[in-house]
């Protein structure tokens, strides 16, 4: 199997800050996650890149560098890219001091930095890709969106797929309008049984009564209530409420228990579907068996899939 590249703006291998400048930036592998200064992996990256179609992804919160590395290399394995396709990681130091209250969701100054550091990289170093696509977890979307708003529209960039977004679900619309505007198609996975977002969001005082869904100050997380109002920019792209009965948790994206296994293959409108088992309990209809369990991660597999999806 190929190695995967990771592009690290992280200063830290926990915690910390992001890098201080673009020169200090790193390229790892998940075969070398420590590679000697003196013999970097940046030609080599810069070559891999070159007149392909990149695939950038980044992991969400609380993940420090190794299980970032791990994670997303796991979930690679199910990405069903053209043959064009190269995927490369981001690291960034999401596991910063502010994530641990419910501030997280709009104190996003290291997203904030680790986009703009991303943004002078891709520009200095991937202008021989021929496309550029994004993919984020959690509060990566900050990450991807940061650094799109930066970017120039060469090389072409043509999708973002955002998880568990945890940024305000008027965002596309807002604050990151212009970065959604330069690309081709934009995708959003959200899921109403995704905890996280509903109690560590400002989203959670919705449980309280403190304020109610059509307060104007109101503001959802996009990963949890999809994108909102409904006049949503043009390259919105199917972009779907994940059914309850799939229990799509935040981390149910990208995170994985280290056990790999295929790809679901039955197709559905929202890209490869998974085998769903009924609960425990559930009456079958006569002569009708419960479909067989679905592989370990298939919810990372299928998300997944629907990157690959949108990818092209």
């Amino acid at each position: 199997m190929a190695q995967t590249y990771f592009i690290d703006v992280r200063a830290d291998s926990t915690g910390g800050n992001p890098v201080a400048t673009v020169d200090d930036i790193v390229i790892r592998t998940d075969a070398q996650q420590n590679p000697s200064p003196t013999l970097p992996l940046d030609p080599e990256l810069i070559q891999a890149v070159q007149g392909r179609d990149v695939l950038l992804g980044t992991h969400g919160f609380h993940v420090d560098r190794s299980h970032g590395i791990e994670y997303l290399t796991y979930w690679s394995n199910w990405l069903q890219l053209d043959p064009n396709g190269f995927f490369v990681g981001v690291l960034w130091p999401g596991d910063s001091k502010w994530l641990h209250g419910i501030d997280y969701p709009i104190e996003g100054d290291e997203a904030i930095s680790s986009g703009n550091l991303l943004a002078l990289y891709l520009i200095a170093k991937f202008s021989g890709a021929a496309s550029l696509s994004f993919a984020s977890h959690s509060l990566g979307a900050r990450v991807m969106l940061q650094t799109i708003r930066n970017l120039p529209l060469t090389p072409r960039l043509v999708s973002l797929t955002v998880m568990a977004a945890a940024i305000d679900d008027t965002c596309l619309v807002d604050e990151y309008a212009d970065a959604a505007g330069k690309m081709t198609k934009v995708s959003v996975l959200a899921s109403k049984r995704d905890d996280v977002l509903e109690w560590l969001f400002p989203a959670g005082n919705l449980a309280s009564g403190i304020i109610t869904r059509d307060d104007p100050y109101w503001h959802g997380a996009l990963g949890r209530y999809g994108p909102n109002p409904p006049n949503q920019p043009s390259k919105l792209y199917g972009s779907p409420i994940l059914p309850d009965l799939w229990k799509y948790g935040h981390g149910s994206y990208i995170n994985l228990n280290g056990q790999y296994a295929g790809p679901p293959t039955e197709s559905g409108k929202f890209g490869p579907l998974p085998l769903v088992v009924p609960p425990a309990g559930t009456p079958m209809p006569p002569g009708k068996k419960a479909p067989p369990a679905p592989d370990p991660n298939w919810q990372q597999a299928w998300a997944a899939g629907f990157v690959s999806g949108r990818f092209s």
